[in-house]
């Protein structure tokens, strides 16, 4: 019995399905329409046996890609080697591209099947697959077809974006229209302002230049020997000014209003702005042209190769067409019409504005045009083609037909195409390694530039957080410093010091003799005595000397206890100086006492 399988293509992967009965669904195909709308029959028909989901939208568009060329990819030859059984005479691939199915049937030797019961196996499978595989959403399904549809029209399209011919057939269809306009608004202008000055028409014709006089003269009553400066640089003639000049003296024109001028004025500025837009998007065609098309507009020129791209539709097409159909490209009309009425068929078509068909006598026009014709044929295959796009055939193929010309002529013979196309491909291959060059020059440059651009990025990184650092620092150190300066700077009243000053810690207890003990008991009645005066009074500094001095430094100090209540006073300067003078008083007064004993 062979078995059926499914292969099943869509934006987020691939699913290979098997199917059940497979005898009787072959058979009754009217059965298998009624069971593809209703779900719980499908279920009971099909069932999924893998499903390979793309990693990405990059991995989706190549297997898209893979599947419209008619290519087994890496992805579908996993999935089908994988889940498939060995034994491949007895397996049955229905599949819904014939492309995809004999590539498969080739490379991995599946009999494949198109058409019929697939068809509609496969319609009920995109109708119900966002129930056969589980996590998917019918929404989540429908974002993944408009992504992998967007991405493969925009991968299919743009190829090169800087040699796309799109640009250049609407810029060649705005420039025709733009010709027959201004055409058009120049003869109103003409008529329009020849009512007052009718003379300018005969002095001046070109369009652009009798708008731009228009506009400048005016009334032509007002022209006098101080505009004639300017009338030549309009004109780019001194004879022509002075011809204007003179005319608008000796005028039959009639008089105008000051409300008419303005209008001819603004009209004419109008024309002269889209005769200005006109030369630029002169400009525009022939740089694009020298991008997409170099050697057919060296050929015939930018307007003339442009014109048949238009024509063809692409450049693509146009390297298609052979040049019997270069040639008539244009005339179909003409040639129809020979056809219909057994006529003579037209020589040429648009080909003719070259200057090469105006240039050849009346007996070589049909020559030059088909040899014409032939070089543009070859010119526009290799712009099609090329990889590098150089003008350089363009110009040996148009040195060809200067030298056919001069043949047809003088009868002087021209090079032969082989040797001419020699020393077109030794100057191509010295024009591309120029170009590699000028870019590899380019990219050195551009990464010059970069590693500057991050060199004086991360200076300028590495000098904001040093600064950020310094800041930090010097806020860090602030604090301190004025801690130090409110301890230093602390208040002092009436020779007290704050109680807040920590006070210095007291040294160890001594043993004293009965002498010390009594000295010290009359130098603690004379502190009590003293204290009161030092909380109202500052003391006085006495002179002290230094026999004194060495006295004081020999006689012991006893520690005095304070109590919980009292608070000792803080060993400052001032203390200092006043305990000094309290001890001379008390010497003397232990030498009076001594004396007496």
């Amino acid at each position: 019995m062979v078995l059926l399988h499914v292969l099943f293509e869509h934006a987020v992967g691939y699913a290979l399905l098997a199917l059940k009965e497979v005898e009787e669904i072959s058979l009754l195909l009217p059965q298998v329409e009624e069971c593809v709308l209703n779900l719980g029959k499908f279920h009971n028909i099909v069932r999924l046996v893998a499903f390979c989901p793309f990693a990405s939208s990059q991995v989706a568009l190549e297997n898209a890609n893979a599947v419209s060329e008619g290519v087994v990819h890496e992805d579908l030859r996993l999935l089908l080697e994988t889940h498939l059984p060995s034994k491949k005479k007895k397996v049955l691939l229905g599949v819904g591209d014939p492309k995809i199915g004999a590539a498969i049937q080739e490379e991995l030797g599946y009999n494949c099947q198109t058409g019929g019961v697939i068809a509609e196996i496969l319609r009920g499978v995109r109708l119900h697959f966002h129930n056969l595989v589980k996590g998917l959403t019918d929404l989540s399904a429908c974002k993944a077809q408009l992504g992998l549809g967007h991405s493969y029209s925009r991968a299919k399209v743009k190829f090169n974006v800087n040699r796309v011919d799109n640009m250049i057939i609407q810029s060649i269809s705005l420039l025709d229209q733009l010709d027959k306009d201004i055409n058009t608004f120049s003869m109103r202008v003409r008529e329009w302002y020849g009512y007052h000055f009718p003379e300018l028409v005969k002095i001046i014709n070109d369009n652009a230049t009798y708008c731009r006089l228009a506009q400048f003269i005016g009334n032509r009553r007002e022209l006098n020997e101080e505009k004639l400066e300017k009338l030549e640089e309009l004109t780019m003639d001194g004879a022509k000014a002075k011809a204007i000049l003179d005319a608008s003296r000796s005028s039959m024109g009639m008089d105008i209003s000051a409300i008419d001028l303005i209008n001819i004025e603004s009209f004419s500025s109008r024309v002269v702005s889209l005769s200005d837009y006109r030369q630029s998007l002169h400009t525009y065609l022939r740089s694009k042209m020298s991008q997409v098309a170099p050697s057919l507009s060296a050929l015939i020129g930018e307007a003339v190769g442009a014109r048949l791209i238009a024509h063809a539709g692409s450049l693509t097409n146009l390297a298609k067409y052979p040049a019997s159909t270069v040639q008539i490209l244009g005339a179909e009309k003409a040639l129809f019409r020979a056809l219909k009425t057994r006529g003579n068929t037209p020589k040429y078509g648009l080909i003719f504005h070259s200057t090469f068909i105006g240039r050849a006598a009346a007996k070589n026009k049909g020559r030059i045009s088909r040899y014409l014709a032939n070089k543009c044929s070859i010119a526009s295959r290799i712009d099609c083609f090329s990889e590098v796009p150089t003008s350089v055939f363009g110009e040996k193929l148009r040195e060809q037909v200067e030298e056919r010309l001069s043949f047809y002529e003088t009868g002087e013979i021209p090079r032969k195409n082989l040797d001419v196309m020699k020393e077109a491909m030794v100057q191509a291959e010295e024009a591309a390694a120029e170009m590699a060059r000028k870019l590899e020059k380019q990219e050195k440059k551009r990464l010059k530039k970069e590693k500057k651009r991050l060199a004086a990025l991360a200076l300028a990184s590495s000098e904001n957080s040093s600064s950020t650092l310094e800041e930090c620092e010097e806020t860090s150190e602030r604090p301190k410093k004025k801690k130090k300066q409110k301890a230093q700077e602390i208040p002092q009243e009436n020779g007290m010091e704050d109680p807040s000053v920590p006070v210095s810690k007291p040294k160890k207890k001594k043993s004293f003799s009965k002498e010390e003990l009594v000295s010290s008991d009359l130098e603690e009645t004379a502190a009590s005595v003293s204290l009161p005066k030092r909380k109202k009074f500052a003391p006085k500094e006495e002179p002290v000397t230094d026999a004194e001095e060495a006295a004081n430094r020999s006689i012991p100090k006893k520690k005095r206890k304070f109590s919980s209540k009292e608070e000792p006073f803080s060993s400052g300067p001032e203390e200092a100086a006043g305990s000094k003078s309290s001890s001379s008083k008390k010497k003397k007064k232990l030498q009076k006492l001594s004396q007496e004993d």
